[in-house]
Parts: structure tokens; C-alpha cells; sequence
């Protein structure tokens, strides 16, 4: 790198995450001050001059809704600082599936967080893994989006040389089919109904799965609802070892139970979001960091990053 480092800077939910990025690319997190007072308001200050450097914010925005206000507080620190260039490094968008108005009267929140990331000063957004790829057009400023089958399709090769990779709903086909390609597998994919929300009934297995060693892939794996039905429904059509693969492990509620109890052979997740447990039997954790490091030093040195992105065209 030139004589001119970026600056790495970690928000609080994930700091674990942003000092693997730093050590990737040899470099020493940036210090900050991030305080709670007592009635919940947060403030930042830098700590060290940011004038007229490249300044890379990782946080990502899962729950509690104050990470993603810390990190909008850190981009405002950082234009008031005089940053030449602030660049929101997002791991986990959060709000990412309130990408439509599929009902009267509600809000387009991942939009609405889109824009207030830009508004507080943000020049660049990475992100990864998004709910839906269209949410890259909600910014109004260049937004690099990563995929984190390169993290996971080594790993799967060596424990089979012949899944069949399924998604667990229509959305997903894009994201299993980049999985396919990469393991030159099958593809299949779940019909499901959603009779109200975090609860999901699975209808119909489009696609052989009998003797198959599966491969289920998805962005994020919230409740476990919808994962625990699809194990159970591959299960009743013959399927044998399944493995799971999710981008985002949000896990909330009883999720980590629900997996650690269902037929999963093993599930892997990345660390864009902290596992609340550790010593699970099932549930193993693959680092995306180093995508990210990549993605922060070609940006840094304004070259190329659609090599990183690694995902089907077609």
C-alpha cells in the first residue's frame, strides 16, 4: 500500500470482525471513543487526525437498532473530521428483507436506511450478501457487493464431490445456482408458503433429492423456521447427508435449538454477525474477512473489485 494507509475503524457490533480485516492487511485499527450516556444516546470521537485520509467504517447493522445509528453518528464524526473519503464497510445490512411494499401502508426500510447512510456522509458502501441485489440501487453512491460463496465452495468440495445444492425458496435460485456452478452439482429448489410472517409451511421439492448429499444455501437464517422445514422436508423425500451453508447468522429466538436438534449434518455460517453461543455441535463459523480486506484494499487503491464478487451472470 502507499505511504497514505486507510484508516480501519470498528463500530461495537462486531469488533472481533473489523481486527481480522486489519490483521489480513497489516494494519492497526484506528482508535475511537464510543460511549453510552445513561439515557441510551451515543456519541464518537475519533481519536487520532482523519483529515483528508480514506476512512473505512465497519459495522454491521443487525439488531439492536442502535448499531445502525452508531454507525451513522461515526460517518457524521468522520465528514465533520474532514475525511477525504468515508466508506460505510456494512457486513450485515440490516432491514434488507423490508426491500418492497408487499402490503399497503408500510415502509421500504432497507431503502430508508440506504439513504440515511448517505445523507450522514458516506461516499462507498461494501456490503455483502444482500437480501436482494437490487437493494444496491437504493444508494445513491457507488456500493461494492460481495458473495460469500468463495468462503464455503473449497470447504464443500472436500466434503463431497457430488451435492446437490438446493434453495429453500424462489429468492434464492440466484445464490444456489452461483453455488452449482462453482460445485458443478445439481440444482433444486423449494416451493414454500408463508401464511404469516417468521412462519413457513413447505410445499413442494422441485427436483430429484433421493440419495443426494444436499447442500442447502441462503443469505440469512433468522428464526430457522423456514431452514428446519426444508431439512425436514428433504429428509421425507430420501434425502441422505444434508449440509447447510448461510451467509448471515442472525439467529434469533429459539433458532440455535432448532438447529443444533434438526438432521443437519452441519451448518456453516460466516462472522458478519457474532454467534450469541460458542462450543456448538452443528453450527460452525467460516471468517468472511478476508473479502472484505480484499474489497477495503483495491477500493483504497482504486482498482477492480468485481473479481471479488464471484457470482453466476446467467
Amino acid at each position: 500500500m502507499p505511504d497514505a494507509q486507510p484508516r480501519i475503524f470498528s463500530g461495537s457490533s462486531n469488533p472481533e470482525f473489523t481486527e481480522k480485516v486489519c490483521k489480513y492487511l497489516d494494519l492497526s485499527m484506528g482508535e475511537i471513543e464510543l460511549k453510552k450516556f445513561s439515557d441510551g444516546e451515543i456519541w464518537a470521537k475519533y481519536k487520532e487526525n482523519i483529515r483528508g485520509l480514506d476512512v473505512y467504517i465497519i459495522q454491521s447493522t443487525m439488531s439492536p437498532a442502535e448499531n445502525l445509528m452508531e454507525l451513522l453518528i461515526m460517518i457524521d464524526a468522520a465528514k465533520r473530521s474532514s475525511a477525504r473519503r468515508i466508506t460505510a464497510v456494512i457486513p450485515y445490512f440490516g432491514y434488507a428483507r423490508q426491500d418492497r411494499k408487499d402490503q399497503p401502508r408500510v415502509a421500504i426500510t432497507s431503502k430508508l436506511v440506504a439513504n440515511l447512510i448517505t445523507v450522514a456522509g458516506a461516499d462507498r458502501a461494501i456490503t455483502m450478501d444482500l437480501h436482494a441485489s437490487q437493494i444496491q440501487g437504493f444508494f445513491d453512491i457507488p456500493t461494492d457487493h460481495l458473495y460469500a460463496s468463495p468462503v464455503f465452495s473449497s470447504h464443500f468440495k472436500e466434503i463431497s464431490a457430488n451435492l446437490t445444492v438446493v434453495s429453500p425458496d424462489v429468492g434464492g435460485i440466484k445464490m444456489a445456482r452461483s453455488y452449482s456452478k462453482r460445485l458443478n452439482g445439481k440444482l433444486v429448489v423449494i416451493d414454500k408458503r408463508r401464511p404469516e410472517p417468521n412462519k413457513t409451511q413447505v410445499m413442494n421439492i422441485i427436483g430429484d433429492v433421493e440419495d443426494q448429499d444436499i447442500l442447502l444455501v441462503d443469505d440469512i437464517i433468522d428464526t430457522g423456521g423456514t431452514f428446519v422445514s426444508a431439512i425436514e422436508a428433504l429428509k421425507k423425500k430420501g434425502a441422505k447427508r444434508i449440509f447447510g451453508s448461510v451467509t448471515h447468522p442472525v439467529l434469533s429466538g429459539d433458532a440455535i435449538e432448532k438447529i443444533e436438534n434438526s438432521e443437519i449434518e452441519k451448518l456453516y455460517v460466516t462472522d458478519t454477525i457474532p454467534l450469541k453461543q460458542t462450543g456448538l455441535k452443528k453450527i460452525e463459523v467460516k471468517s468472511a474477512s478476508h473479502l472484505f480486506a480484499e474489497a477495503i484494499h483495491r477500493s483504497f487503491l482504486n482498482e477492480s473489485v468485481s473479481s471479488l464478487f464471484d457470482v453466476d451472470k446467467s
